[in-house]
């Protein structure tokens, strides 16, 4: 597999990511399950097989435990962390019934700390390759986020920071007040994701009112060398396999043009979405999300596929609905 540019902390890292969220069984407090390690085993494999050599994580995944099958491989495969990127991500604390505490995010710098000592425990690790913050606190002291940072990286437990789900104008206030450079922001991006698009087409159009994506953050990752990451990459299946029997005209077409493409490039449905988004300039960098290693293998091939402008935009086109304006 291709791999992304060099960046200035000298990962050396795949076109696409392992995102492991799939991991570790349900969403719940049940012990992880041998059939759950094996199937981390499958999947690293899988990907491995693919040519991904970066994994995605996140403390709240299925609890914690996507991080502690994944700790369990590592440590039935030696040498393994050495020929691999690994990322996690942290700030998101779940309600608590007992205390009464609702659903929160949290950049304070005691948590963070807290939070990464705990990731490299389930992991069994010394040190991530990259840290994000999972998603925007209201309440962050960008200096107190900064000092999380410089801590971290004095210690050795993180190499480099970045984000996810944040807009240009968070990214610059928390980057003023630290010297670690943000070098990624992850958000949700796919075929049937497209207001990060939309946002630059319809600029002086009244359609704009109904984007939320904010304004001007794709141009400004280019700009500064920050590594657009997508996560639901593949838009759950929706024009790879997915029961669409139910879905809008715009999605059965757009599946069925994905197929034809697949067709003609002698190449799977999935490697046609993930082509998709790896044609914009802002090289962005999928995050996959399946377990499935036959799904992970079928993602594989996106790299050596390349879309024409008119099948580019015909994709485009056809998953919006209507016209360009």
């Amino acid at each position: 597999m291709k791999k992304l540019p060099i960046n200035d902390n000298g990962l050396n890292a795949s076109q696409l990511v392992f995102g492991c969220m799939g991991l570790g069984g349900g969403w719940d407090r049940s012990p992880i399950q041998p059939e759950h390690v094996k199937q981390a085993h499958e999947a690293v494999e899988a990907a491995l097989e693919s040519g991904i050599n970066m994994f995605d994580h996140a403390d709240i995944y299925t609890l914690g435990k996507a991080e502690k099958v994944f700790g369990q491989v590592l440590k039935e495969k030696p040498g393994l962390r050495e020929e691999i990127i690994i990322q996690s991500k942290c700030g998101i604390r779940f309600a608590d019934q007992e205390s009464g505490l609702p659903g929160r995010y949290d950049f304070s710098k005691s948590y963070i700390l807290e939070s990464v000592d705990g990731i490299l425990s389930r992991l069994g690790i010394d040190y991530l390759d990259t840290l994000l913050l999972h998603r925007p606190d209201p309440l962050m002291e960008p200096a107190e986020v900064g000092e999380a940072f410089h801590q971290l990286k004095a210690s050795g437990k993180v190499r480099s920071f970045g984000v996810s789900n944040m807009s240009a104008g968070q990214i610059r206030m928390l980057q003023k007040h630290t010297d670690e450079k943000i070098i990624v922001n992850q958000l949700e991006m796919s075929l049937n994701k497209i207001g990060w698009l939309e946002t630059g087409v319809h600029v002086n159009q009244e359609a704009a009112r109904q984007n939320t994506f904010p304004e001007g953050t794709m141009e400004f990752m280019q700009m500064e060398g920050i590594q657009v990451q997508a996560w639901g990459s593949l838009a759950k299946g929706l024009y790879s396999g997915k029961n669409i029997e139910n879905e809008s005209e715009s999605v059965k077409q757009t599946a069925a043009m994905v197929q034809k493409l697949a067709e003609e490039k002698q190449t799977t449905p999935e490697a046609i979405v993930l082509a998709w988004l790896m044609r914009h300039p802002a090289a962005i960098q999928p995050v996959i999300g399946t377990v499935n290693p036959a799904r992970i293998k079928a993602c594989g091939d996106s790299v050596n596929i390349s879309l024409g402008r008119e099948e580019w935009y015909s994709l485009y086109v056809s998953s919006r609905g209507v016209r360009l304006p």
